[in-house]
């Protein structure tokens, strides 16, 4: 990860300028990054960050899913 000006962003391909920050691929561990306020600290910011480009990146795309479903065998229908 990289840090815009109040931004947080994702770097995949890890070739951004500038310091960077570890987190682990679930949002779990953003939420807890976030009430530590460890992107803070290890970008060296003050103040807020904005981590919501991080967080549609990590959550799961909702629209256009179609649930599957099993039938009694098991089996997905």
């Amino acid at each position: 990860m990289a840090s815009g000006e109040d931004q947080v962003l994702v770097d995949e391909r890890r070739r951004l300028p500038g310091r960077g920050a570890w987190l682990h691929h679930s949002t779990a561990c953003l939420d807890r990054a976030e009430k530590r306020r460890a992107f803070a600290r290890a970008l060296r910011r003050t103040g807020p960050l904005d981590t919501s480009g991080v967080r549609s990146y990590l959550e799961p795309p909702t629209e256009g899913v179609v649930p599957t479903t099993t039938d009694e065998s098991g089996s997905n229908s």
